[in-house]
């Protein structure tokens, strides 16, 4: 597939904080992905790396995910993904992904019971 093809595959813009691994380098460093597809991502932070390294990049839900570099410019870098993933479940809640709890963050719901009556005491 040439770089005209791969531009007709679907991107989703968003901005998810990932770790990001450079083959060869130690360490890890945090990223912003600002598209996703099932293809690849770009990415942006102020890590430098060289087109074609061959990367891996930890995207919330889906896991750690191996590519390469396919275009480098400024902070920002394209990476193409060895295999495809479903980049929905990027944006997806933990919860509702992991099928714990009722989709709704533990710290977001009501603390009070929802439709018992007298549940709240008047003082």
């Amino acid at each position: 597939m040439n770089g005209n093809e791969n531009r007709q595959i679907g991107r989703d813009s968003l901005f998810v904080m990932a770790d990001f691994r450079i083959d060869g380098m130690e360490g890890e460093h945090r990223i912003k992905v600002r598209n996703l597809s099932a293809g690849g991502l770009m990415g942006e932070g102020p890590v430098r790396v060289p087109r074609g390294a061959v990367v891996d990049v930890n995207i919330r839900n889906v896991g750690w995910v191996e590519g390469s570099v396919a275009w480098v410019q400024d902070e920002r870098f394209g990476m193409t993904f060895r295999e495809e993933i479903d980049p929905r479940l990027a944006r997806a809640t933990v919860a509702s992904v992991s099928g714990e709890g009722r989709g709704t963050p533990r710290f977001a719901r009501s603390p009070l019971p929802v439709g018992k009556a007298g549940a709240l005491r008047k003082i």
